[in-house]
C-alpha cells in the first residue's frame, strides 16, 4: 500500500497503527507497545488521497468523521505527525498542488472592500455564544503573550495588551486607530490606561455591536469610538495606529496599500505597532484546508513579504520582535475549553462543525509548536528618532 510506503519514510520518531478501510493492520514508525494510537480510515477513497493532498484531505475526512483517531486524540495524532515533519514539505505532489493553488489564489484573490467585509462575517460573525466557550473573558481573538507558559489565559491576554500599550509609548491626549477592532478591548483597555482618543474599526457587524456596547458599559464612550469602517477608507490623522491580528486577512496583493495607507494616517511624529501572524520561512502558499473553511481570503506572510513593502512606503522599521511559542500557548488554551466545552457546542451546532473547529485549533497549535508558524510585532514610525533608543521604556515602564 503506497499510502503505508509514504508514512513510513516520514514517521521515524514515535508512531501509530493504521487501520486502512478494508481493515487491513498497519505499524507506522514505532509506536507505543501498549495503547498505540490508531488512524483508522473509513473511506477507501483515502488511500489515494491522503497520499495525493494531506493538507487538504485529512482535515476534511477527519471532519466528514471518515478518519478516526483511537486510543488518543487529535491532538496526540497531530503531535506525532507534526514532531516528524517539522517545517518540511510532506510530499512533492503536495507541493506541486500547493504551488498551483497558490498561484491560482494569487491571481484571483482580491480582498476588495466588499469581499472582506464578506470574508469577516464567515468566521466572526457566527454565534457570539461560541466564542465566550474558549476565548477569555475579554474576547481576545489572537495571540496572548505568556510569560510563563503556565499562565492563565486571562493574565497572559492582559499581558498582551499592556506590552502594546507600552510599545505605542503613549501620551496623553494622543489619537489612536485600531485597525481590525475586533470586540474592542485592546481599544478600551488603551482609553483606560492613557487618556487617549481611540478609534476602533472592523468589518464585522457582531463585533461593532458588542464593542460599542461594552464602551458604554466600561464608561469610556467619551473615549472610544467604533465605527464599521474598512481601513482604505480613513482619511484623518492619528498619532498612534496598532492593528492586532488584522493583517491576515488584508491580502498579498494588498500590502503595498495597507503600509501606504498607514503612512498616509499616521502623523509625522505618528507611531504604528503591527501584530500579525508570520512565517519564518521564505514566501509560500496558504494552508488548503484553513483556507477554504476557516478563514477565506487569509494569508500569513513571511518576514520579507513584509518588509519589503513597507520600504517602499516610505515608513521606517523601528522594532521588531518574534513572539515564538506563545501562540502554540494560546491555541492550548483555547483548544482545552473548546473541547471541554462540546456538549455546549453541539447544542449551538452539529458533530461536525465540532470536528471543524477542533481540527483548526489542534492543527493551529502544531502549526506554531512544530512548524514555521511565528508572530511578528513590527513597530513602524516615518523617522528613525520618533521611537526611544532602547527598549527600557518597555519593559521598565510598569
Amino acid at each position: 500500500m503506497q499510502l503505508v510506503k509514504f508514512l513510513s519514510k516520514i514517521i521515524k520518531n514515535d508512531g501509530f497503527l493504521l487501520i486502512d478501510a478494508n481493515s487491513k493492520k498497519y505499524t507506522i514508525g514505532k509506536p507505543k507497545k501498549e495503547s498505540p494510537v490508531i488512524l483508522k480510515l473509513l473511506d477507501k477513497k483515502l488511500h489515494y488521497k491522503l497520499l495525493s493532498f494531506p493538507d487538504l484531505y485529512f482535515g476534511e475526512a477527519y471532519t466528514d468523521g471518515t478518519l478516526t483517531i483511537e486510543n488518543g486524540s487529535l491532538s496526540d495524532f497531530l503531535d506525532i505527525i507534526f514532531s516528524n515533519i517539522g517545517r518540511n514539505e510532506i510530499n512533492e505532489f503536495g507541493k506541486f498542488l500547493n504551488k498551483l493553488r497558490g498561484a491560482y489564489r494569487f491571481l484571483t484573490n482580491f480582498n476588495y472592500k466588499k469581499k472582506s467585509k464578506i470574508n469577516v462575517a464567515h468566521h466572526y460573525d457566527i454565534s457570539e455564544k461560541l466564542y465566550d466557550l474558549f476565548l477569555d473573558k475579554k474576547r481576545q481573538y489572537s495571540c496572548a503573550y505568556f510569560k510563563n507558559e503556565n499562565d492563565t489565559l486571562e493574565d497572559a491576554q492582559n499581558n498582551k495588551i499592556d506590552h502594546i500599550i507600552k510599545k505605542l509609548n503613549l501620551k496623553p491626549n494622543q489619537k489612536v486607530l485600531d485597525i481590525g477592532s475586533g470586540w474592542g478591548s485592546l481599544a478600551i483597555d488603551i482609553a483606560k490606561k492613557s487618556k487617549c482618543q481611540v478609534l476602533g474599526i472592523t468589518l464585522s457587524e457582531n463585533q461593532l455591536k458588542y464593542s460599542q456596547e461594552k464602551a458604554k458599559e466600561m464608561n469610556v464612550d467619551n473615549q472610544v469610538q467604533f465605527k464599521m469602517m474598512d481601513y482604505r477608507e480613513i482619511e484623518e490623522k492619528f498619532d498612534r495606529i496598532v492593528s492586532v491580528g488584522m493583517f491576515e486577512h488584508v491580502g498579498r496583493k494588498y500590502y503595498k496599500t495597507f503600509f501606504k495607507q498607514v503612512k498616509k494616517v499616521l502623523k509625522p511624529d505618528g507611531l504604528a505597532l503591527l501584530h500579525t501572524i508570520g512565517s519564518v520561512e521564505k514566501p509560500r502558499t496558504p494552508h488548503p484546508w484553513i483556507t477554504k473553511y476557516i478563514f477565506p481570503g487569509g494569508y500569513t506572510p513571511s518576514l520579507s513579504e513584509l518588509t519589503v513593502p513597507i520600504e517602499k512606503s516610505g515608513l521606517v522599521i523601528s522594532d521588531i520582535e518574534v513572539l515564538r511559542m506563545h501562540y502554540a500557548y494560546t491555541l492550548k488554551n483555547w483548544k482545552d475549553r473548546f473541547t471541554k466545552n462540546k456538549d455546549k457546542v453541539l447544542k449551538m451546532f452539529d458533530e461536525k462543525f465540532f470536528r471543524m473547529w477542533e481540527f483548526y485549533l489542534v492543527g493551529c497549535e502544531k502549526a506554531f509548536k512544530w512548524g514555521d508558524q511565528v508572530v511578528y510585532q513590527l513597530q513602524l514610525t516615518k523617522d528613525l528618532n520618533i521611537a526611544p533608543n532602547t527598549r527600557d521604556y518597555i519593559y521598565n515602564n510598569k
